[in-house]
């Protein structure tokens, strides 16, 4: 599975969407996207990337593309 494959599932698994529904997805844009849902995502990322994310990089996680922006530019995680 490659970085991509694992940024989506954990997307899929924390939201229960599928893969067509993820472009485009903002926090707080679904129900289950609110502030709960969001500490579940970032601990699903974290475990699948073995990473530990910043509170800035937390806070800043506001759509399914800016979260790539994150991880790629300060976990060094290729897209």
């Amino acid at each position: 599975m490659n970085n991509t494959e694992k940024y989506n599932q954990a997307f899929m698994e924390t939201f229960e969407l599928k893969a067509e529904q993820l472009p485009g997805l903002e926090y707080q844009a679904i129900p289950a996207w609110d502030s709960v849902g969001h500490m579940g995502l970032v601990a699903a990322l974290e475990d699948v990337f073995d990473i530990m994310m910043d509170t800035d990089d937390i806070i800043d996680f506001s759509s399914y593309e800016k979260g790539m922006e994150i991880l790629s530019k300060n976990y060094n995680i290729k897209f």
